[in-house]
């Protein structure tokens, strides 16, 4: 199987876990597919710049896994060969991957056959891991705004007292301010609980600019 996979340098590495079979080939590049590549690859992995649209239809019917973590399936009207996964910072290191697909059982066996263990969820935006760990920062910096405790303390208590691998700040850094900020702001629009707390959207415009 000939593998396709759009990466920047800091998925490349994350990737580098990647235990495939012996008859796979993987070819990592840092733009996305161009129209010459698609016949010569069975698969497609594109993890860059997720809010790039894509024509699904170029790539005549084979698996394409993109990096979509607001954008549903369905939003897209993605055709079933489409598939979404999470290509945010540190997750593609994982064991276990979150996958959203319209036909299961022929995306079971090409990670079968990369070695690497999924588990399917709801159309929904930002999967299941994601939502939680954005609810957890969001979470600390509500907490960083009543002066609770500083961004020190309140990672090491969080590592200290849940048995965290990273403290909240420590996650917020490794994924993105926008993409924690982002994500938040749209689930929010059903659910007011995700409302980003004021300190996360000061940061948030701050690196972006707009403040």
């Amino acid at each position: 199987m000939k593998i396709f996979i759009a990466a920047n340098e800091d998925q490349k590495n994350e990737l580098i876990t990647f235990n495939t079979d012996r008859n796979n080939t993987l070819l990592i590049k840092n733009h996305h597919p161009e129209n010459e590549d698609h016949k010569d690859y069975d698969v497609f992995f594109i993890f860059l710049d997720s809010l790039r649209r894509l024509d699904f239809e170029n790539f005549s019917g084979k698996p394409v896994f993109v990096n979509k973590m607001i954008e549903t399936l369905s939003q897209l009207n993605a055709p079933t060969n489409v598939h979404r996964i999470n290509g945010w910072p540190g997750f593609l290191k994982n064991e276990l991957w979150e996958i959203v697909s319209n036909d299961p059982e022929n995306v079971k066996n090409i990670f079968k056959s990369l070695n690497r263990e999924i588990t399917f969820v709801k159309d929904e935006p930002g999967f299941v891991s994601a939502r939680v760990i954005s609810m957890i920062i969001n979470e600390a910096f509500f907490a960083l705004g009543e002066n609770i405790s500083t961004i020190e303390e309140i990672d090491a208590a969080m590592k200290l007292g849940t048995n965290y691998p990273k403290g909240p700040f420590e996650w917020a850094e490794e994924i993105g301010i926008s993409n924690i900020y982002r994500l938040l702001e749209k689930l929010s629009e059903k659910e007011i609980r995700y409302a980003p707390a004021s300190t996360l959207k000061k940061l948030f415009l701050e690196e972006s600019g707009n403040f």
